[in-house]
């Protein structure tokens, strides 16, 4: 299979691409400001010649920057825009594609305390809310041409290479970890593996279509995944962060929606069509993702 991959430089594309090549599946990397620009949403078709399927995953990172205006401005346009001219691009292929496969994330749903969600769940509010649905919006050019359009609700990411667990490594190794607020906000979670796992898997199955919640099927309180983050590194995980600190240190919006809110979320479309997952269980996945067996 040919796939056109858009953020393969990141860290879930980068693991992607690797497993894709590795089963001899060819590869077409989409480069920023050569063929295509997700702000402006230009886009050179001709990247898509003898593509049987896209895998979009590029969009301006959300946790990298303080949310000033600016920053989230970028932040909706490079998912609105991009995803749009993918979108409209594999409409014009819609026999030539397999699937059209676009990131979205967790964040669709808000804030929902110990609400359990799957991909029947209404949509929540928010900055984050707000992006996802629109993000997701963006693919309907694709899905209404009859391609099938899979929108991968991604959890947090468990990687030493990137994302959240990286940030966090550092602090906990000198003891200096803890739950964020109170530590009763649900996080939802999936080994980098899972998560390749679950692009591939919406790749190949027909049967997977619209959102699919690629998160681990056993979710975690903020609480419950600092502690065993500090068991499987052998460091004690007491401290904790009060909500305040963490708003003046990343802004209110910021620590609100991304560090002290929380979805309970279950991989009820991955279950239902067959994946199986290597790391169901979060001690499990630190262990393998940490490299500590």
């Amino acid at each position: 299979m040919r796939v056109l991959v858009t953020g393969s430089h990141g860290l879930i594309g980068t693991a992607l691409v690797a497993a894709l090549e590795a089963d001899g599946d060819e590869v077409v990397r989409l480069s920023r400001g050569h063929q295509w620009e997700p702000e402006s949403g230009t886009f050179d078709e001709s990247a898509l010649e003898g593509v049987d399927a896209v895998v979009h995953l590029a969009g301006e990172g959300i946790g990298e920057h303080r949310w000033s205006d600016g920053h989230k401005a970028k932040v909706l346009d490079s998912r609105v825009k991009g995803t749009t001219a993918l979108a409209t691009a594999a409409a014009r292929r819609a026999d030539q594609l397999r699937a059209f496969v676009s990131a979205s994330a967790v964040g669709y749903y808000g804030d929902r305390g110990d609400e359990p969600l799957t991909e029947d769940s209404t949509p929540g509010q928010g900055f984050l809310a707000d992006v996802c649905r629109q993000w997701e919006a963006a693919t309907g050019p694709a899905s209404k041409a009859g391609v099938r359009t899979v929108l991968v609700r991604s959890g947090i990411v468990l990687s030493p290479k990137g994302g959240a667990l990286a940030k966090q490594l550092t602090p906990f190794r000198l003891g200096a970890g803890g739950r964020l607020g109170n530590g009763r906000q649900w996080q939802s979670w999936i080994a980098i593996d899972d998560e390749v796992g679950a692009i591939r898997h919406a790749l190949d199955n027909e049967a997977v279509e619209g959102p699919l919640n690629a998160t681990a099927p056993n979710p975690v309180t903020n609480a419950e995944f600092t502690k065993a983050l500090g068991k499987v590194l052998g460091r004690p995980a007491v401290l904790a962060v009060p909500a305040a600190a963490l708003r003046t240190m990343f802004g209110r919006g910021m620590a609100d929606e991304m560090l002290l809110a929380g979805q309970r979320v279950l991989p009820a479309k991955l279950e239902a069509t067959g994946y199986q997952f290597r790391h169901p269980t979060l001690d499990a996945a630190l262990r393998a993702v940490l490299g500590k067996g």
